[in-house]
């Protein structure tokens, strides 16, 4: 399988737990991989066959930017499933973190892989609540 990836995508949002962090948006870094067959746009070079990465990553800044969650994973899962819906995607993984989240540490966050079926059962389950 071939993977497309963007690493460390910069941007700031709402997110955390403390009265604090709902007020003021914090950075998060986005790791991004994707699965692509680039074999048609590695023989035609052309940017129509194969996955435009600069597309995808002003679309997860923009619902990253707008966002308000309460949990690191709960964006993270709302971004991979975005991108799944969005870009027609099989398979994303995304690493997510905060930095400066944990006095002491670099960063925390989290790391999480969905496939195209996922996005079904995440339909399912969201419309229920």
């Amino acid at each position: 399988m071939d993977k497309i990836f963007i690493h460390a995508l910069k941007t700031e949002a709402i997110v955390g737990i403390f009265d604090w962090e709902r007020q003021v948006k914090q950075t998060v870094i986005l790791d991004i991989e994707v699965s692509a067959d680039v074999r048609k746009a590695a023989l035609s070079d052309s940017i129509d066959d194969t996955l435009n990465y600069k597309r995808l990553a002003k679309r997860v800044l923009a619902f990253v930017e707008g966002s308000s969650f309460h949990l690191v994973e709960t964006l993270a899962e709302h971004v991979a499933m975005l991108i799944l819906e969005d870009f027609g995607i099989a398979w994303v993984r995304i690493s997510l973190s905060k930095p400066g989240a944990i006095r002491s540490s670099r960063d925390v966050g989290v790391i999480l892989e969905r496939q195209r079926d996922d996005l079904e059962k995440w339909r399912a389950a969201t419309a229920k609540q």
